[in-house]
């Protein structure tokens, strides 16, 4: 494998004379596979064999010392090449020293927990006294894991705080206790974040009273804010953005093959960014010209006909730009580690083209080309029922929204005379 990246044999004789040798070409394999460049592989097999110099020097004899000199070696390295750098050049260069080392370590250290890789896991909030609340939300509410970990993250202030103010149990909470949490956390929250944060206090608040382990429901002293139904207007844009946004995209690189087909399954059939990453090659079917959705948030399965337009797209993308690979998934990122694109990638290319179309949108991603989708459904005078089936409503309510107003008129009473369209 060295072979393939290192042409002098000095060099690969150098490399096999290292300690480290065989821990070093696992890892040039392991880029391989991957599919990072070459130049990166170069690059870093470099920094491993200093590393294999330092770790000889300070006495480590076996894989199980390299994990402690990891920090003294990038400190060392650091300290070397000590010539004026910006504190921001300096935690750059240090992340490019420690990144090979630990990819390395991850590979040949059994159980070893790379600093800048991972993250510490998170402590699950009020485990001890209420431990099966997670378990609810999951069995009997259905919640998927993303939104169980938005409750976690709203849960875990809650708990410091009656750690402060001296609440050793659940037991002990009263209307004040609850109410003076409330108020202290939600200076500088806009309105829909206290609404869901007030949402997650009170589905918890109600849990504590049903299992007993508090004697009164507390959750009404939670009051989200006030809003009105239909309220709001949902972000969508004109087709002629659309098609702004789809030419704005470079078709003939395989980064923008692939975000065609994307925003196109955005676009034509409302799919929510999480179910764009979700699906796999087996979910289109080539022979009865049809796409599945599965595990919509609604709790159903959707089968759409496969546009001529969409089908293409997603043909060219397969063939000419999606890594070579034994896994399943549709979308893949374009740079190594090649894994499947993640939902937040999804969101992150439709932001990506809206703002390179310069679409002015509020909060523009993957749901504004969602809103779009249901927008011209109800345009063309589709039943909000037949709507709400198509793009995965879970509630005839998350549809209504959009029949409340005609957004064309209404834009045209803002430029021009408002008395003609009466």
């Amino acid at each position: 494998m060295l072979e393939r990246y290192f042409l002098k044999p000095q060099t690969i004789d150098g490399i096999r004379s290292s300690w480290l040798a065989d821990p070093i070409e696992k890892y040039v394999a392991w880029l391989t596979e991957k599919g990072y460049a070459a130049r990166n592989v170069v690059a870093r097999v470099p920094i491993l064999r200093r590393f294999a110099r330092f770790s000889w020097s300070q006495g480590a004899r076996s894989f199980d010392d390299l994990p402690d000199l990891v920090e003294p070696f990038v400190a060392d390295w650091v300290a070397s090449r000590d010539n004026g750098r910006s504190p921001e050049r300096t935690h750059r260069f240090r992340n490019e020293i420690r990144g090979p080392v630990e990819q390395m370590l991850s590979l040949v250290v059994p159980q070893f927990v790379a600093r800048g890789r991972t993250t510490r896991a998170l402590v699950v909030p009020f485990a001890t006294q209420a431990p099966g609340f997670f378990s609810y939300l999951r069995e009997e509410r259905g919640l998927r894991e993303t939104t169980i970990k938005t409750y976690q993250h709203w849960l875990r202030p809650f708990e410091g705080y009656l750690r402060e103010v001296g609440v050793e149990t659940l037991s002990e909470l009263s209307p004040a206790i609850v109410s003076a949490f409330i108020t202290s956390s939600i200076d500088g929250l806009n309105r829909n974040t206290i609404t869901g944060f007030c949402c997650c206090q009170r589905v918890f608040l109600r849990y504590l009273h049903r299992e007993a382990i508090i004697d009164r429901d507390l959750a009404a002293v939670v009051e989200p804010p006030q809003t009105r139904r239909l309220s709001n207007v949902p972000r969508s844009i004109t087709w002629d953005e659309v098609k702004r946004m789809l030419e704005a995209v470079d078709r003939r690189a395989a980064v923008g093959k692939r975000d065609y087909a994307i925003l196109l399954l955005l676009v034509t059939y409302g799919l929510r960014a999480r179910e764009v990453a979700a699906l796999t090659l087996d979910d289109i079917d080539w022979e009865r010209e049809r796409l599945l959705v599965p595990e919509r948030k609604a709790g159903h399965c959707t089968a759409y006909p496969l546009s001529a337009v969409v089908g293409e797209a997603l043909l060219e993308y397969l063939k000419n730009a999606r890594p070579e690979t034994t896994e399943r998934s549709v979308f893949f990122r374009m740079h190594a580690p090649q894994t499947p694109l993640t939902y937040t990638a999804v969101g992150s290319r439709a932001s990506h083209y809206l703002h390179k179309a310069n679409i002015q949108v509020r909060r523009a991603g993957s749901h504004t080309l969602r809103h779009t989708c249901v927008q011209r459904l109800i345009e063309a005078e589709f039943p909000l029922d037949t709507i709400g089936q198509y793009v995965g409503h879970r509630s005839p309510q998350s549809t209504e929204i959009y029949s409340k107003v005609a957004v064309e008129t209404l834009r045209e009473v803002a430029l021009g005379d408002g008395e003609a369209l009466i």
